[in-house]
């Protein structure tokens, strides 16, 4: 699977609906209150295009939060309240894809998560952890894959300090990334606006900015 093709059939998938028309789509799913990848609920999941998009509730809230949110610019002050969760907080981070990952070297190996050497960060995803272990066989660097949907699966990743600095995240996120096309996915990368080193290992990597946002709500 390629394309934009691939990528809506993730979205649809994932939020109940897509394409969104211009502006604000709010669509009420029953997916948002079925536990996701690490068997957690998420109430709200929006993606954001500079166009439009689709922000994805609770079927039983998605009424009051029509009629409290009207539009994209209203989603930080208003979403919250119109969800009935006033002290909660909306946030919006990058989201990217890419059809193409950058044609880097591979960096790391397929290891089970119930390695030994696997850190723990890398337990709740589930499956294989892509791994890159240092010459004196020390975890150095890794990625797990959020499995949303067989259409499409979210990358994560994480350097040990001592490590950064060489390249690891983006040639594992690359790996990765081809691993997922091949399992006929869409990879997907989602980071912090201020996190600077995932911007630049996702540019190194091939998943460009295209000015879209992943749209969620804490506390």
């Amino acid at each position: 699977m390629s394309g934009t093709g691939g990528l809506e059939k993730f979205l649809t998938e994932w939020l109940g609906e897509w394409p969104g028309t211009p502006g604000l789509t709010i669509v009420g799913s029953a997916l948002r209150t079925q536990p996701g990848w690490d068997g957690s609920v998420r109430e709200v999941v929006g993606v954001r295009t500079p166009d439009g998009g689709v922000l994805s509730v609770p079927p039983d809230l998605a009424d009051a939060v029509r009629s409290g949110v009207r539009d994209w610019a209203e989603v930080d002050s208003r979403l919250p309240a119109a969800l009935g969760r006033p002290d909660a907080r909306a946030f919006a981070g990058v989201f990217r894809w890419s059809t193409e990952p950058a044609a880097l070297p591979d960096a790391g190996e397929w290891v089970p998560i119930t390695d030994p050497r696997v850190p723990l960060w890398l337990h709740p995803f589930g499956g294989d952890a892509l791994i890159a272990f240092a010459e004196n066989g020390a975890y150095a660097a890794g990625v797990g894959i959020k499995r949303h949907n067989a259409a499409g699966m979210e990358i994560s990743v994480g350097t040990e300090e001592a490590y950064r600095g060489q390249g690891l995240a983006a040639r594992l996120v690359a790996q990765a990334a081809r691993w997922i096309l091949a399992a006929g996915a869409v990879p997907i990368y989602l980071h912090d606006p201020a996190n600077v080193a995932s911007d630049r290992t996702a540019l190194r990597a091939g998943f460009p900015d295209e000015g879209w946002k992943i749209i969620g709500v804490f506390g």
